[in-house]
């Protein structure tokens, strides 16, 4: 699956899925655009997809500002001269529920850097990618096709996720543009001690045990692989598609 030529922007590249990411990408030789706020953890990715021989492209950028995502795409393509590959992968998460007191700041925090981002980074993106004949991939997760209790505002971020996946597939279908999203059940990334949840670790645990039918979490280079194939010319007839990867959480 080579992508020797191409160009590729990753979102929420320092860490976890989206490093992996990043690195399979340069791994197979595409020029690779690293996006996310922490600017240390980037350098290191920076330097692992640099060992493959393209020189990685670091952005520091707080998605949920327009002139931030504006400038990952002037950026790219002034670097560049093409996008080829978007890979929405950034995302955070809150625990919530309808009854929490802070509810609407959490679900603001969470519309606004899983979901418009996204869609404001694919509208920008969308011209060059209709040059290229392109393609977007975005990172979804299991509980946009499950309930999971006390992940409400995450919850419905990631299934406005899949259907804009669907929307953004048929508007983009007629210019030669895929559009496919990947879900992936519990995985093994720091999102959850990111968002400041108490005992991340027991209940990353808990679910591997309870919730899935494999028993096993997900490495973030499971998720990777997956957005590889998507990306690819090997899914040249997928678009519109979300692509699950739970260790068999939804048949549990």
């Amino acid at each position: 699956m080579s992508f020797t030529g191409k160009v590729a922007i990753v979102t929420g590249a320092a860490s976890g899925i989206g490093a992996a990411t990043a690195k399979a990408l340069a791994k197979e030789g595409a020029k690779v655009t690293l996006v996310d706020k922490d600017e240390e953890k980037l350098q290191e990715v920076a330097k692992q997809c640099e060992q493959h021989g393209n020189k990685a492209l670091i952005i520091t950028a707080d998605i949920t500002k327009d002139e931030d995502v504006r400038a990952v795409l002037k950026n790219t393509i002034d670097n560049y001269g093409q996008l080829d590959v978007l890979v929405n992968n950034a995302g955070v998460s809150r625990a919530s529920s309808i009854l929490e007191e802070n509810l609407m700041e959490h679900f603001d925090l969470l519309m606004n850097t899983n979901l418009r981002s996204m869609v404001y980074l694919t509208h920008l993106a969308a011209p060059y990618l209709i040059k290229t004949k392109g393609n977007v991939v975005n990172t979804s997760s299991v509980v946009a096709l499950c309930v999971m209790e006390s992940y409400l505002s995450y919850s419905v971020t990631k299934a406005g996720i899949n259907h804009f996946t669907r929307c953004v597939a048929l508007d983009l279908a007629p210019h030669g543009v895929r559009v496919n999203a990947v879900a992936p059940g519990s995985t093994k990334t720091c999102i959850l001690e990111n968002s400041g949840t108490p005992n991340a670790d027991e209940i990353m645990e808990a679910w591997r045990k309870e919730r899935t039918a494999l028993k096993k979490l997900s490495e973030p280079e499971e998720i990777a692989d997956i957005i590889i194939f998507l990306a690819s010319d090997k899914a040249r007839s997928v678009t519109g598609s979300i692509y699950v990867c739970d260790n068999g959480s939804l048949v549990v």
